[in-house]
């Protein structure tokens, strides 16, 4: 994946340690992916699939989260026309927005789902197949406790 893109920036230790990043990948190839959302047998996403040979699965709304991964990695997919604010994450005490093309990455499992009031027809996201040792080294690079 484009996991060497992340930056320090990226990287928060509080609550909890996670990962939140926009634009790992370039508008181009998520607005594709984006288009094809509703075909996920479309040649970009097999494209995607076979370059980054991670597993993925699509939901249609963000409180689909399957919390039994080792670790979560959430993709967001925000529809274009959902000009609201107000949806989020709260991971322990920490809202994270749910904006497009944006990556939370966390092997916390306190993930509650913030929803506005007048809730959008679709949130979408990608949850992509994580592995442990994959997290394990970006903690020891992003980690840089005295």
């Amino acid at each position: 994946m484009n996991w060497e893109k992340l930056e320090q920036k990226h990287f928060h230790k509080t609550p909890i340690e996670h990962f939140y990043s926009s634009n790992l990948f370039d508008s181009t190839l998520y607005d594709k992916l984006y288009e094809n959302q509703n075909n996920l047998d479309h040649l970009v996403w097999q494209e995607f699939d076979a370059k980054y040979k991670t597993g993925f699965q699509f939901y249609d709304d963000i409180s689909q989260v399957d919390k039994n991964k080792e670790i979560i990695c959430l993709w967001f997919f925000k529809e274009r026309s959902d000009l609201t604010n107000g949806d989020a994450i709260e991971l322990q005490d920490k809202v994270i927005k749910y904006m497009p093309n944006t990556f939370l990455i966390t092997k916390s499992k306190d993930i509650k789902i913030i929803s506005k009031k007048d809730k959008y027809i679709r949130r979408p996201f990608v949850q992509i197949d994580f592995k442990i040792k994959v997290w394990e080294e970006l903690i020891e690079r992003f980690d840089k406790r005295p």
